[in-house]
């Protein structure tokens, strides 16, 4: 099976699943044979290409041809691969982390 995002405002909306057999022409099977009208773009379930597989709220770069996960906090910037980056790296000491947005600094967690 392949799998098509629909896209609007670069924002994905949906992601369905085509029979491989209309793989080929995934845009016009379902934009015009199941009338969904609209903008799809393949992508991998794997994440073999388009970076990473989308789900809806995902953000399509048409430049870069990538989806790109929503951004988890505001300070968050993105990086040159398209990966959300924090104003300050996360510790690498073995405790476990949550990143606090309103003191924008990493918090450990009293995990168990």
């Amino acid at each position: 099976m392949a799998h098509f995002a629909e896209i609007k405002d670069n924002i994905v909306q949906r992601v369905l699943r085509v029979s491989d057999d209309q793989e080929h022409r995934g845009q016009d099977f379902l934009a015009k044979d199941l009338n969904l009208g609209g903008v799809w773009v393949q992508c991998s379930y794997n994440g073999n290409f388009r970076k990473q597989y989308p789900g809806p709220g995902f953000l399509y770069n048409e430049e870069a041809d990538v989806f790109i996960t929503p951004q988890p906090y505001a300070s968050w910037k993105l990086d040159e691969k398209y990966d959300w980056q924090p104003p300050t790296p996360k510790p690498e000491d073995g405790q476990d982390y949550l990143w606090n947005e309103s003191t924008l600094s990493w918090e450990v967690t009293n995990a168990i």
